[in-house]
């Protein structure tokens, strides 16, 4: 069954047809709201209240990309946070489990059939994208994340953070330049094909 279907269905009540809406975008929705926040705790907050917002909104949406719109509630979840958290500071924790142990990296990010070794350095590089990620203005880290990660086109990242395209070509380009200079202390997670010349092996 299609989005158009569920989405019609959805808006008639049907929560059966939302929860499957629900299911098939999670996932995009929690990473993005995890790459922006950094936190687990904050992410799954950012990602239920976007679905939350999203059903009492679903009147509203007038078709066009369902994941981009999906995308611009949870993106305003995570800067109304941010902005709450600019008014009352917090000390910035890296994501713990229930038992305050330190994750390293998100559920999402493991593949159960990866060689141990695979796995590890799978983390271990995801930390360093997220501390470069980490280090980039809001702004710029939101069209990274859309863009490079979400797979958004121009337009629709623009529709989302609702700014000119130009704007997001603009970011997104000082951005990468910023990442790329940042990954490189990393170097050794990173895969040849993306390392600067001189740090590649002979």
């Amino acid at each position: 069954m299609d989005d158009a279907v569920l989405i019609q269905r959805a808006r008639q009540g049907d929560l059966d047809a939302f929860n499957r809406l629900v299911l098939a975008y999670q996932d995009r929705l929690y990473t993005q709201a995890y790459r922006v926040m950094g936190e687990q705790g904050a992410a799954e907050d950012a990602t239920q209240e976007a679905f939350i917002s999203a059903y009492r909104k679903l009147h509203t949406y007038r078709g066009g990309s369902f994941q981009a719109w999906l995308l611009r509630i949870v993106t305003n979840a995570c800067y109304d946070e941010l902005r709450r958290r600019k008014r009352k500071p917090v000390s910035s924790l890296e994501p713990r489990d229930q038992q305050g142990e330190e994750i390293e990296s998100p559920g999402w990010m493991v593949d159960p059939g990866e060689l141990p070794e695979e796995t590890l350095q799978k983390k271990e590089l995801a930390a360093a994208i997220q501390r470069c990620l980490d280090q980039l203005s809001t702004d710029f880290r939101m069209v990274v994340l859309l863009v490079d990660v979400q797979g958004l086109d121009y337009r629709q990242a623009a529709q989302v953070i609702e700014k000119p395209m130009g704007t997001v070509k603009s970011r997104l380009a000082r951005a990468r330049l910023r990442m790329q200079d940042c990954l490189q202390q990393f170097g050794e997670l990173l895969p040849f094909s993306f390392r600067l010349k001189e740090e590649a092996p002979v």
